[in-house]
């Protein structure tokens, strides 16, 4: 991760303006201030990416972000739809800069770092804007390794590593970053994970929990029971298989089976120093 700051650091330098690509689904979260302080003075537009997952509440995070003087609008980058409305965002991002770079009567191309922490869909994002399979993607942290640039009409995209805070203190914003996939799922502890998030999903999502698995509330586990009843996971013994029902929550919870969610608050955004 530092050597991809790093990086970061030298690239921006030629580097006109800034895309921070965050989930839509706990846009606090996936924010990593880091990224933020690095950006200086450059124009920074706020993706919410997987807008397609979300729901209103990410609509009411890019409203609050506008309120305060933020770029920021929200998108689905496997929609072809998407385009256009992230394109219009760029623009009016850098249209100052166009117009300088016009008057001098230079035709170099508009340059953006699109960064983000892993997972929240930053090559997805470079593809929808390049009408092609130009970077690297896939559904799990840590699949850009080194940067990427790609041209794109009138831009530069530069698509760069995930980067993850310096530190998680916040352990509800941490947990919300392990069931989204943007940390790597073979240093997780699967066990305390599903709890976490069956606890939060059914504080804010008891429905989609009750049409998914027919759960009628209960404790995290005996929630875990039932998932596992419902779905056949048990083993000799009549012993529940407490593991393949973790990864088929958290598993159905990534794809968007359990409907459309927003887990973070707009009181999130007092930490996270947006």
């Amino acid at each position: 991760m530092a050597k991809a700051v790093r990086m970061m650091e030298e690239n921006l330098k030629v580097c006109d303006a800034i895309v921070f690509v965050l989930d839509a689904r706990a846009p606090v979260a996936t924010f990593n201030p880091v990224l933020l302080k690095m950006a200086g003075g450059k124009p920074v537009l706020y993706l919410l990416n997987k807008g397609d997952l979300a729901d209103g509440g990410a609509d009411g995070f890019c409203a609050l972000l506008r309120e305060r003087g933020k770029n920021a609008v929200k998108i689905a980058a496997n929609s072809a739809s998407s385009a256009r409305v992230l394109r219009g965002a760029m623009d009016s991002l850098v249209k100052a800069k166009a117009e300088r770079l016009k008057e001098k009567g230079s035709a170099r191309p508009l340059r953006f770092l699109v960064a983000g922490i892993p997972n929240t869909g930053k090559s997805t994002v470079i593809n929808l804007l390049s009408g092609g399979r130009k970077a690297q993607t896939g559904d799990k942290a840590g699949v850009t390794r080194a940067k990427q640039w790609v041209k794109c009409g009138g831009f530069e995209l530069l698509d760069t590593p995930g980067t993850m805070p310096p530190s998680c203190e916040n352990q509800i914003l941490a947990r919300r970053l392990a069931y989204l996939g943007c940390v790597n799922d073979d240093i997780l502890e699967f066990d305390e994970i599903a709890l976490a998030l069956l606890e939060e999903l059914w504080e804010k999502y008891p429905a989609a929990l009750t049409e998914r698995y027919g759960i009628a509330g209960g404790t995290p586990l005996e929630m875990l029971d039932k998932i596992c009843l419902r779905r056949g996971f048990v083993l000799r013994g009549n012993e529940f298989d407490y593991e393949r029902g973790e990864r088929a929550l958290i598993d159905d919870f990534r794809k968007g089976k359990l409907g459309k969610v927003c887990l973070d608050s707009p009181e999130d955004l007092k930490e996270a120093g947006v």
